[in-house]
């Protein structure tokens, strides 16, 4: 690994500013829309900014509140394990309030590619609907239970606590990337190069709309102004067998015996919905 050519202690021993790629104009603003809120939603360890556009491209400036591997604290004191650096407790960036539930079914979520406040309510039914029992834990939130975990040993609600994110990063700045490549394991790893200009890592940072409980999320079953779901539509995607699941996830189950498992009916999350079951290849298990 190379190492950062850092001076000093510094805040990069904490933090780290980048830009952060959103997606692509090409797919529409509606789907932008989710995506973006999406990732705006993973506020636990990332501090975002200003939203810009370019090259029919959306991104988003951010500050990744990340230790780097090599930094060792003892009380108020600090030791870089890279280059011997010794002081006192370097501080990282400020910590911005990022609240994305306001209350009375107002939440901060992104339109037409720009932060706003938006009432969110809940459909009204026009007819009556009968009062059929459901199966055994048929409507029942299958990650209610579910003892699912992040590569950090955090249990319940994975898939809300972890997201793939794209650093703008070119070739040439080595120190960036040097950066970026020492922070601590597993809060951002699985870190890749696959392009000229960016970098991907997978990041452990959770979603600011889950619920009070840690596992609901509080977008589901909602609605936007013109009758899009407000919960992104990636949280809800059906996950390929075995693939990019986390460990304890239930949809990790399948029936046992010699008979071929029936095809699955279509269907989403229920975490009243918890995220997204389906990560990039290779994440997950951490």
């Amino acid at each position: 690994m190379i190492l950062p050519p850092c001076r000093a202690l510094g805040t990069q021993c904490r933090s780290l500013h980048v830009t952060l790629r959103v997606g692509s104009f090409e797919e529409g603003i509606t789907s932008l829309d989710h995506e973006a809120t999406w990732l705006l939603g993973h506020t636990e360890r990332i501090t975002f900014h200003e939203l810009w556009e370019g090259d029919g491209d959306l991104y988003v400036e951010a500050t990744l509140h990340l230790p780097c591997r090599y930094l060792h604290l003892t009380g108020g004191q600090a030791t870089c394990g890279a280059y011997g650096y010794t002081g006192r407790a370097p501080r990282g960036a400020p910590r911005e309030a990022q609240p994305l539930q306001l209350g009375a079914d107002r939440f901060v979520v992104v339109h037409r590619a720009r932060n706003a406040v938006r009432t969110l309510s809940f459909p009204h039914r026009s007819l009556p609907v009968l009062d059929i029992p459901p199966a055994v834990n048929g409507d029942a939130n299958p990650c209610a239970t579910a003892r699912c975990r992040t590569a950090d040993n955090t249990m319940n609600a994975a898939c809300c606590r972890d997201l793939q994110i794209e650093i703008m990063c070119t070739r040439r700045q080595r120190r960036l990337e040097a950066l970026v490549r020492s922070r601590k394991s597993p809060y951002l790893c699985k870190i890749d190069r696959e392009g000229d200009f960016s970098i991907e890592a997978e990041m452990i940072s959770a979603c600011g709309y889950l619920g009070a409980d840690g596992v609901a999320c509080t977008l589901h079953g909602r609605q936007r102004a013109d009758g899009r779901p407000a919960k992104p539509d990636l949280c809800s995607e059906w996950p390929p067998k075995n693939q990019g699941l986390h460990p304890g996830c239930v949809f990790r189950r399948r029936p046992k015996g010699n008979k071929p498992a029936p095809a699955p009916a279509p269907q989403v999350c229920k975490n009243l919905e918890v995220g997204r079951h389906q990560l990039g290849p290779g994440q997950g298990d951490g």
